[in-house]
């Protein structure tokens, strides 16, 4: 009897023990669902706002007196403003790659070793490689919906007309609507060409040297002049419509075969009207917001302005001082004002990080039809000058940023994957390196100095410039290793060639470097020398070393800016209709889909 009391106290031991163990399971359980939820509901919502080639001087509260923005500045007013905010290449593709990555373009295989420096063909095969990790794709994770509205400019298809392999719906979005590759030159009738016109002026004049010829020989033939075969004759006329086909098909046809608009994986406009791209894309971002006000998500609005060809919308024209591009810029401080009212209307603004920006400095080239980059030396395409990669940086979080703040510490586009995703709730890839910091600490107040003690300045694939912020000091220097060659002498720009080059001859090596200390010299206009700079040869050998450390991080990978990866190709070309006879037009009130 004994030993069976023993085997039921045993017993109802280990049943009491049981229960108190699935009772704290379940408490714990609870408590996690708990914690899970009120995370959940602390996350923001994000909308992000780029603008093409906008230079910095261009906005009233960086310094503009002759331009009105005054829904820009009051996104300032509310929220945190950088100072010095850049990006990480001073042209479109290589610096979204980098804003989308949050690594440098060359990582990816988005840096240029010639002269083609951006994706230029719609139908390439270039571009964001499947196995790039973007913000967005981290963020779907999280259970947010993502969308981009506006510009893409990062390729489309690798093998197939749908493979759809670089598009934006392959890369975390699951809406997207606007412009796969650009707006540029061809887009706009009577504005003139935009890629590569040297290649087609001398394929346009080959085939008519061609002609002359063929018809020449014929006319000899003809007349008894010459004895001439057929066969020559023959061959310089196949010869003639060759060259011709090669100049009219792909170049003299570039507006129907770059300038669409595609929503999702469907092409819906095919030329674009610029005339109404901007109302169409304001209503397009602001249904995505309707859609998903109960959240989370992330709405990328990537606007075609104010890339030239420069366009306004009914309503903008003349208003400015400043011109045309003036009336741009007026005109994306009118979207982005509406997008902030329709954040405000929706009750969303204590739940949303807005943020505004340019993916890289204004085209001097353009002259007037260009930015302005205030008092920084340069400017596009013009590698780690300040002009061309200084930008605006604006973040607005009513109740969580304080407002009126001013950032004065390096920060950098690549900076806002890790912050998005991490205030998403997300975990930053392992796999692979991050060159971008998570702003938040600077963004908040926590810290005043910025976790970038090195930056790496790219001029396609070469390392242009190195800034270093040395911890026990407030100073910011620059090291450039070279320098554009400025066409023609005394000018401060690359007018003959339209944008400037990175490889020889187009650029200067000095050596040794050229130096600036950005905190007294901004505009990069005093070189330092050993009688003016005591840590001269410190700031040269420590730069050295962090070169050294920063080229161990890098891994081979596929170029994508190669001539076989940019030309056209027909079978890769987005088409709405038949192919080649693609053409169709978007109605102004055509509905958002649902994604």
């Amino acid at each position: 009897m004994l030993i069976i009391s023993l085997a039921l106290q045993r017993n109802m031991l280990l049943e009491n023990r049981s229960l108190r163990f699935f009772a704290g399971l379940l408490v714990l359980l609870q408590s996690s669902s708990y914690v899970t939820g009120a995370d959940h509901d602390s996350r923001p919502n994000f909308v992000l706002m780029m603008v093409d080639d906008l230079g910095i001087g261009d906005i009233g509260c960086y310094g503009n007196d002759t331009i009105s923005t005054p829904n820009i500045d009051g996104l300032a007013a509310d929220g945190v403003r950088l100072t010095q905010h850049l990006a990480a290449a001073p042209l479109c593709t290589p610096s979204r790659t980098a804003f989308m990555t949050g690594r440098y373009a060359l990582r990816a295989g988005l840096g240029s070793t010639g002269r083609v420096q951006v994706i230029l063909f719609l139908a390439g095969s270039g571009g964001l490689l499947p196995n790039e990790t973007t913000f967005a794709k981290l963020l779907q994770k999280q259970g947010y919906t993502t969308g981009i509205v506006g510009k893409w400019h990062l390729g489309v298809n690798c093998e197939s007309r749908n493979d759809h392999c670089h598009h934006p719906n392959n890369h975390g979005f699951d809406f997207f609507y606007g412009l796969p590759f650009t707006n540029f030159n061809d887009c706009k009738p009577g504005a003139g060409k935009g890629v590569l016109v040297d290649v087609q002026e001398t394929l346009w004049q080959i085939s008519v040297l061609l002609t002359l010829a063929s018809l020449t020989l014929l006319a000899a033939r003809a007349s008894g002049l010459l004895r001439v075969s057929w066969t020559l004759v023959a061959f310089l006329a196949a010869m003639s419509l060759l060259s011709f086909a090669a100049w009219f098909v792909p170049f003299e046809l570039l507006r129907t075969w770059n300038c669409i608009i595609m929503r999702n994986g469907e092409v819906v406009e095919q030329p674009l009207k610029l005339e109404t791209l901007n109302a169409r894309l304001m209503s397009e971002a602001e249904r995505f917001v309707e859609r998903h006000k109960d959240g989370p998500f992330l709405l990328f609005l990537s606007l075609a302005h104010v890339h030239t060809p420069l366009f306004v919308s009914e309503g903008f024209t003349g208003k400015s001082k400043h011109g045309l591009y003036g009336d741009n810029v007026e005109e994306v401080d009118w979207m982005v004002g509406r997008m902030m009212e329709t954040i405000a209307r929706l009750g969303l603004s204590e739940k949303t990080l807005m943020y505004f920006t340019s993916d890289h400095g204004g085209h001097i080239e353009e002259g007037p039809k260009g930015g302005w980059n205030g008092i920084y030396r340069g400017g596009k395409a013009m590698g780690g000058w300040e002009g061309g990669i200084r930008v605006p940086g604006i973040f607005r979080w009513p109740g969580r940023l304080n407002p009126g703040r001013e950032v004065a510490e390096p920060t950098s586009l690549m900076d806002v994957f890790p912050t998005v995703v991490k205030l998403a709730g997300g975990a930053l890839p392992e796999d692979r390196i991050l060159d971008g910091r998570d702003l938040m600490p600077l963004l908040e107040g926590r810290t005043n100095r910025s976790q970038h003690e090195f930056m790496f300045h790219y001029c396609g694939m070469y390392l242009n410039a190195v800034r270093w912020h040395p911890p026990d000091s407030e100073s910011i220097f620059k090291v450039h290793f070279f320098t554009p060659n400025f066409s023609p002498a005394g000018a401060v720009g690359c007018y003959h060639t339209g944008v400037c080059m990175c490889h020889r001859p187009f650029v200067t090596y000095h050596n040794p470097p050229l130096v600036f200390e950005l905190s007294r010299d901004p505009s990069e206009s005093r070189p330092l020398s050993p009688d003016t700079e005591p840590r001269l040869a410190e700031v040269l050998e420590r730069v050295k070393r962090a070169v050294t450390e920063h080229r161990r991080t890098l891994a081979p990978v596929e170029k994508q800016l190669t001539w076989t990866k940019v030309l056209w190709k027909p079978w890769l070309q987005p088409c709405c209709g038949t192919f080649p006879f693609c053409s169709c037009e978007e109605s102004n009130h055509t509905s958002a889909a649902a994604e």
